[in-house]
């Protein structure tokens, strides 16, 4: 389990209302919020919560920092506590960054492959009035998520400070949330071998310059600087390339090495896609051109848009220009002076107007267009298109999530295509499609399907049938015993022709399989002792007819009325069961297109 907290990534304060609002915010998915829990508020409602807790927020004036605190809890790949158990970390967590009694909102997200917990809390105490800031609260929030791994049984995290922190967090989140190379791991991977066997600062100097970078004294510390501009601290790729640990190792550091723009080399840092299992050379060129070619036509659209707004602007200036010099050509007195004054007032109403009218054109301009995208970013909303080389190339990143656990299912037949599902809710930066079958989600990562707690039949003859097309009749199921009841019992209401590794799952379906079928014999049956009786007009085995159905029989029209053989034909089996094909598409609720 790893705690963080958000900062704020501008001068402007955040919102509480604004985050709140994100929180519970669906984005049209079914499987983004799985839970919204407000506490120490009078309202059980997000928004009213929200404007309580800014209500409170507004009775301290003397604060200046930000009076909103943003903490995420996100669990690993596979994990999924209880609500119970959430809510007893949240509250945990809470208390022990000093937060207890505060208002605060929580909502539990599912629309990756980490469950995590968004949590907004007003750090303005509701009846003090006090703004609490807890000390050092990267370093709590460790000590607590250590004690709670042990005490719930959850995977295990380094929780322990980096040095350099702030650089190698910018570093690594620039490679995995954006998915671009940065400087820091190209270095690591490039030349760090190199420079740690280097027995001289030449030849520090000669193997950056080699790879096209030079190493600089920047204050009391070393940079290491590429052609671009682009510099990073010495410390942060190694603690050995340190300027103390270069001088303890190779004597005093030599200021005589080659400047950025004298290094020549073929070799040089880009920003690339960090490095794969398959080849996006070719993807990665068509990402840029499509950022590029959106670049452009954006310059474009808003410098038309700026041009359309400073004529207008020309044209009311002049006309205001007009206006005066006829008012001046007049008498005198208050007459004159009034006039002045409504034509500023028109002219400024007019700037007024264009200004706002040119802000609505920009905003419609950057609506359309959308803001630059990352590498990932992009990945996935081609991959949510239909992209199927953007959707493996999402799950071939380095960093791509860890195998499912819990109840799932697989085979050892793969690669081929599930047919009848639709588009999914939604996909994940590892490549995860999330489907919804009423309120199961399934989980497809390429290498098996997770189905989530509480399934229904429905949800589970859903994922048992993507099972089969992917890999055909035999399957492994993992997870507990109830849930693989729950998937014996949907094999055999759905007369799915498929079989179990495991020996006791497949020896319990055909126990099923066989009484399901002695019932269904036990049915049909029962049901031609009644169609045998119909056939000969009679109420069952007494002939003569009693009770109700004999009082019927002797009026006209009745059922034993006398006269032509008015039965019809036996229609009702006709369109009971769709064809297999169709399936699939009937469980997701006709909502998908195959």
């Amino acid at each position: 389990m790893i705690a963080k907290r958000v900062a704020i990534n501008s001068n402007r304060k955040s919102n509480f209302a604004g985050l709140v609002e994100y929180m519970v915010d669906t984005k049209n998915k079914n499987e983004r919020v799985e839970a919204v829990r407000i506490s120490n508020c009078h309202s059980d409602n997000p928004q009213w919560a929200s404007q309580e807790a800014m209500a409170t927020q507004a009775l301290n004036t003397r604060a200046k920092t930000d009076k909103s605190y943003h903490l995420i809890l996100s669990f690993r790949a596979g994990e999924s506590p209880s609500k119970e158990v959430l809510n007893a970390i949240e509250d945990r967590i809470c208390d022990g960054l000093g937060y207890t009694g505060h208002q605060r909102v929580s909502a539990v997200h599912n629309d990756t492959d980490n469950l995590h917990i968004h949590i907004a809390i007003n750090k303005i105490h509701p009846e003090r009035h006090t703004i609490h800031e807890p000390y050092y609260d990267k370093k709590a929030l460790g000590d607590l998520c250590e004690k709670l791994e042990v005490e719930y049984g959850l995977e295990r995290d380094n929780h322990k400070t980096r040095q350099n922190e702030a650089s190698w967090t910018k570093a690594n989140d620039m490679e995995r949330l954006a998915g671009v190379e940065s400087l820091t791991g190209w270095i690591k991977r490039e030349c760090l071998d190199s420079l740690k066997h280097s027995k001289s600062c030449d030849e520090v100097h000669k193997v950056l310059a080699e790879n096209g970078l030079v190493l600089q004294v920047r204050g009391n510390g070393l940079v290491i600087t590429n052609q671009d501009g682009i510099a990073v601290k010495a410390s942060s790729i190694a603690r050995e390339l340190s300027r103390a640990g270069l001088e303890a190792r190779l004597g005093p550091f030599d200021r005589s090495g080659q400047s950025p723009a004298q290094t020549a080399s073929a070799k040089q840092y880009a920003k690339q896609p960090v490095r794969q299992r398959i080849d996006t050379t070719e993807l990665y060129a068509k990402y840029k051109a499509e950022q590029n070619t959106i670049a452009s036509l954006r310059t474009v659209e808003l410098a038309q848009a700026r041009d359309r707004k400073n004529r207008q602007i020309e044209a009311a200036k002049s006309a205001g220009r007009v206006k005066r010099s006829t008012i001046k050509l007049m008498g005198g007195g208050f007459g004159k002076k009034l006039l002045y004054g409504l034509s500023s007032r028109s002219m400024k109403g007019e700037f007024e107007r264009i200004n706002e009218q040119y802000r609505r054109e920009r905003q419609d301009i950057n609506d359309r267009l959308g803001k630059r995208q990352t590498w990932v970013d992009w990945l996935n909303l081609k991959a949510t298109g239909g992209d199927k080389e953007a959707l493996a190339a999402l799950r071939a990143r380095p960093n791509a999530g860890q195998p499912f656990t819990g109840s799932t299912l697989n085979g050892k037949k793969g690669g081929k295509e599930v047919l009848g599902a639709g588009r999914p809710d939604g996909i994940t930066k590892q490549g995860t499609l999330i489907y919804r079958v009423g309120k199961t989600a399934i989980r497809d990562d390429g290498d098996r399907f997770k189905v989530s707690s509480g399934a229904t039949q429905d949800g589970i003859e859903a994922a048992l049938r993507m099972a089969m097309q992917r890999y055909g009749d035999r399957l492994t199921v993992n997870g507990t015993a109830a849930f693989k009841e729950q998937v014996a019992r949907a094999a055999v209401a759905a007369r799915l022709s498929i079989t179990f590794d495991d020996a006791a799952l497949e020896s319990r379906r055909k126990t099923l399989l066989t009484d399901s079928m002695k019932g269904k014999a036990n049915d049909n049956d029962t049901e031609r002792g009644r169609t045998d009786s119909r056939r000969h007009g009679g109420a069952g085995p007494d002939r003569a007819g009693t009770g109700p159905i004999r009082g019927l029989a002797g009026l006209a029209g009745g059922p034993g009325a006398t006269g032509g053989d008015t039965r019809k034909p036996d229609i009702g089996r006709v369109g009971r069961k769709p064809p297999p094909e169709m399936r699939l598409s009937i469980l997701f609720d006709g909502q998908f297109s195959s």
